[in-house]
């Protein structure tokens, strides 16, 4: 869907130093980059490759290339902006305590995990650290300064140091990549809202588990209820400013 100019959002009332405004559904979302933060959700062999977790369980991983290329394109732009990036990793050790016992929902809902209940071939390989399907995809690979973090569920503030870690770099306002479109990366950016950050998502850089719909009701939920909407082209014209910014005095 086209982003127009439209109203503008800020955190602050007035502008800050270094501001950028990107076109956003329904507004567009003034921010600072260097109080921005790039997240990139879980860009595993398992949610982005053939042969790996989501592919084995059933679901349609065929469209994920230009997926992967967008996401590309939005981390060298944050980086060039001074946008910090951080890379989230699902999944669990290679035996699965963190993943939880039956007494955990977890146990339960996890596909990955039933999927391996149903073929006990594929036990130790599916999310398992240190394996291949763990593994962010050789397209993606985090560089000095990127921060990575390991996450045993849907939202990547659950157990993790996200927060803090956002809050010690002073960073208020997060952009949001990704697989799956409707279940990770919007768990994390609902629970980013209710935390407090102003959170918008690159619809053209995620992707669902699951029929299309799936994909436009995380969208519809994002910019009805819980944040913004823009997508990559917007966001790289947005930060590319900065960019040359930051190269003129370097």
């Amino acid at each position: 869907m086209k982003i127009v100019e439209n109203a503008v959002v800020r955190r602050d009332p007035g502008s800050v130093d270094g501001e950028v405004i990107l076109p956003a559904r329904p507004e567009s979302l003034a921010f600072s980059p260097q109080q921005t933060a790039l997240i990139v959700i879980d860009m595993q062999n398992a949610y982005a490759s053939r042969g790996g977790y989501l592919d084995l369980a059933g679901f349609d991983v065929s469209h994920t290339g230009p997926v992967i290329a967008n996401i590309k394109r939005a981390i060298a732009a944050a980086r060039s902006a001074g946008i910090k990036v951080i890379f989230f990793q699902n999944g669990w050790d290679n035996q699965y305590v963190e993943a939880g016992g039956e007494g955990s929902p977890n146990f339960h809902k996890s596909n990955a995990l039933k999927t391996m209940r149903k073929h006990p071939e594929l036990m130790g390989k599916l999310l398992a650290k240190g394996d291949w399907d763990y593994d962010l995809v050789d397209e993606l690979q985090p560089q000095p300064g990127d921060i990575v973090l390991p996450k045993p569920r849907y939202s990547g503030f659950f157990n993790t140091q996200l927060d803090s870690l956002l809050r010690s770099y002073g960073i208020h306002h997060l952009v949001f990549t990704g697989i799956a479109t409707n279940v990770c990366v919007e768990s994390t950016l609902r629970d980013g809202f209710f935390l407090e950050y102003f959170s918008v998502v690159l619809e053209d850089a995620t992707h669902q588990a699951g029929p299309e719909f799936a994909q436009k009701a995380a969208i519809y939920n994002i910019e009805t209820f819980f944040g913004w909407v823009s997508n990559v082209d917007s966001f790289c014209n947005t930060v590319a400013k900065t960019a040359e910014k930051l190269s003129q005095t370097a």
